[in-house]
């Protein structure tokens, strides 16, 4: 990023690294500066600190062994006879207070009274106090006496710039990042999601993508910022159990400063996709290199040039394939290049494109594609086009190709033709469109894609998808309430039940109003209940892999009251709120870490749900139970399967030092995610699929 385009900050290479066992390094006139004489001095005192605490333990140690112990030749001391309505009566009768003080003291220590008489106010002594109760809690969460289960909650905090994880069995927060830390000045920490880990609470690893830009001036909170630093960084993170640590900037490795949307592979957990709404490209990056796959790009050529037409009387959306410099070997979308508006498309904010209210390079050649999920097979993947109202359906298999777009818009055909122009361009032609769309998802089995249809028509739209070719899917069916009508209230994010017999919406109201959550039968595609109340901006919606609980995030509209929902999935009432300190409005989850699914791994549901506008949550578990089944193809042998389960733990072949220099390795991974998705997709139904949807 050059430095017309960025946040003035120091000069250096890399993101800074500190280091507790690492000397500060002089600088070039031979002294250090404060910052490093400060660091310095912290370590060394740190390192006193250790030294003396582990004293302390010790001899702490040996003094209770020894308190244990009962004394040579002494007898145990009869029980006092004295008890606390004794000793009142004493004192009332007797106004004796100073001998009463003393029994007191007496009862307390079980000792004798010091030489020196009864203790008076300011005294001392020089007796060690003994017997002192000291408790070791083990803190457990609970709502009503319920537990929801051993999970870590990855949840970035948007405007607060940076991630935390919160462990649902205790509710505690553990651990936090913040990216202001390394140099950058607007850091709207947008999406994440995060690699197989065998033990989340010993680390794991994750992609975090962030806006930047106007971003965030659109909240109409008050600020004094003119021009917010450009941002658009798409960040590796590593938490060691301990803390977090930003590992790569991904956006200065490859030039793609892309800030929406992150998903990972569910079949092999070695790629994910990031997809960017201002600048309509989608691109997927290899994981141990951090090498772009394939980059496409979105661009709509409306039939007539008026805006609030532009889109509704049809044109062509063109689809290409995009390459970086021969000569550097990377893309020039750094930052804010590249953008077509100036801010994203905020939920149920489609309309304000046709009105002109966001400013922008090319909002004429806005198509709003924001998002990219897999199908849970990984063979096939589905960028959002928001303003088309649709789906553009991708060969993961084949270098991302086109094969199809799905349109979701009620009165509109199930898809429109792709035509191929070469092998890097392809073209939809649209007549018309009703209506523009957001979030989709697939069910945990792979046999339903859903659609939000908003604004114009306001259902949710659902597509059989069971058939292995994409061209043969079709509309089966369309969720309505008589409520919806106009803007609001309006369905919006997304989650199946492990067994797919239930649908999950987080249904919107605008601000400050409070929103809900809906159940629908997806046998019937009837709505059977809505919860409603819940909070404002209520968005994404997750399921515990153990089926039981679902759990929705209300952000607050990134400035009022935010809290995380637990509904119970059995009779679908909410069980209560915790508070969500980020106002994190986004959740993901993952598989069941005890199914025949395993191999998807932790916070895998990122990966497979597309979440929209600002965080997300990514479920962990924290404890494994031995697997039933083995995960390894019957083919594989014994050596294949090491070198696979090295690859997954160890992505990037730095071997016993983990992730870099000073840092405990990572925890084993899962065995290979082929045979898992396979186990998956032949679960019988009720055992613990995963729900691959959007939030």
């Amino acid at each position: 990023m050059s430095d017309g385009r960025r946040t003035k900050t120091r000069e250096c290479g890399q993101v800074p690294s500190i280091k507790l066992d690492v000397q500060s390094e002089p600088t070039s006139k031979g002294a250090l500066t404060p910052e490093q004489s400060f660091l310095s001095r912290k370590a060394e005192v740190t390192q006193q600190d250790h030294a003396e605490f582990s004293a302390y333990l010790q001899e702490k140690n040996e003094r209770d062994q020894r308190q244990q112990e009962p004394a040579p030749g002494s007898s145990p001391k009869p029980p006092s006879r004295i008890n606390r309505r004794g000793l009142l009566k004493l004192v009332a009768g007797t106004a004796a207070a100073g001998e009463a003080v003393a029994v007191g003291y007496q009862m307390v220590t079980d000792g004798d009274i010091p030489a020196h008489g009864v203790m008076h106010s300011g005294a001392t002594s020089t007796q060690a106090q003994r017997n002192i109760e000291r408790e070791l809690i083990n803190p457990l969460a609970n709502m009503r006496g319920r537990q929801f289960g051993n999970w870590v909650l990855l949840m970035p905090t948007k405007l607060g710039g940076g991630t935390y994880a919160v462990n649902l069995n205790t509710g505690r927060t553990l651990a936090w990042v913040s990216y202001w830390n390394y140099g950058d000045y607007n850091p709207i920490s947008h999406h994440l999601c995060a690699f197989p880990s065998a033990d989340p609470t010993r680390g794991f690893e994750w992609i975090n993508s962030t806006q930047g830009g106007k971003n965030s001036l659109i909240y109409g909170i008050p600020t004094s910022i003119e021009t917010p630093a450009e941002g658009f960084n798409i960040y590796r993170v590593r938490f060691d159990g301990a803390q977090m640590e930003v590992m790569e900037n991904v956006a200065e490795t490859t030039g793609l400063g892309l800030g929406v949307h992150v998903t990972i592979d569910p079949k092999t957990a070695e790629r994910y996709l990031v997809t960017d709404g201002q600048k309509d490209i989608a691109a997927c990056f290899d994981r141990r290199t951090s090498r772009v796959i394939a980059a496409l790009k979105y661009d709509w050529v409306p039939n007539v040039r008026n805006l609030a037409e532009g889109w509704q009387k049809g044109g062509v959306l063109k689809i290409s394939k995009i390459y970086p410099d021969p000569k550097t070997g990377k893309y020039d979308y750094l930052g804010t290049k590249g953008q077509k508006i100036e801010w994203e498309m905020v939920p149920m904010g489609e309309l304000f494109v046709e009105e002109g209210t966001i400013p922008g390079d090319d909002v004429h050649g806005l198509t709003g594609a924001d998002g990219t999920i897999w199908h849970p097979s990984g063979r096939w993947a589905s960028t959002v086009v928001r303003l088309c109202g649709g789906q553009v359906i991708l060969d993961a298999e084949d270098n991302f190709e086109p094969v199809a777009f799905l349109q979701f818009n009620k009165d509109a055909p199930n898809q429109y033709p792709i035509d191929k122009i070469d092998n890097d361009h392809w073209e939809v032609t649209f007549d018309k469109i009703f209506s523009p769309g957001h979030e989709v998802g697939f069910s945990p089995d792979g046999r339903f894609l859903c659609m939000m249809n908003n604004l114009r028509e306001n259902n949710c739209s659902i597509f059989d998808s069971s058939d292995p070719d994409p061209r043969n899917w079709r509309k089966v069916a369309h969720i309505e309430d008589p409520l919806w009508r106009g803007k609001y209230p309006n369905p919006f994010h997304m989650v199946f039940s492990l067994d797919s017999s239930k649908l999950y919406l987080s249904i919107l109201h605008p601000s400050p109003a409070a929103s809900g959550v809906m159940v629908v039968d997806t046998r019937t595609w009837t709505i059977k209940k809505e919860i409603q109340g819940i909070g404002p901006d209520m968005q994404t919606l997750a399921i515990t892999y153990d089926g039981k609980y679902v759990v929705g995030v209300f952000s607050g509209f990134q400035r009022l009251s935010s809290g995380i929902a637990f509904i119970d999935a059995e009779t679908d009432e909410l069980v209560g709120i915790w508070p969500s300190n980020g106002g994190s409005p986004r959740l993901r989850h993952h598989p069941d870490q005890t199914r025949a699914h395993e191999a998807h791994e932790v916070l895998h549901a990122l990966s497979q749900c597309l979440p929209r506008t600002s965080r997300a949550i990514a479920f962990e578990r924290l404890r494994r139970r031995p697997l039933a089944i083995s995960l390894t193809p019957p083919c594989a042998s014994p050596r294949r399967s090491a070198r696979r389960h090295r690859r997954w733990s160890d992505p990037r072949g730095l071997g016993a030092r983990g992730y870099r220099a000073g840092r405990p390795s990572s925890p084993p991974g899962r065995r290979p995610a082929a045979a898992a998705a396979t186990a998956a997709r032949n679960a019988p139904a009720g055992h613990g699929r995963p729900a691959w949807c959007q939030g």
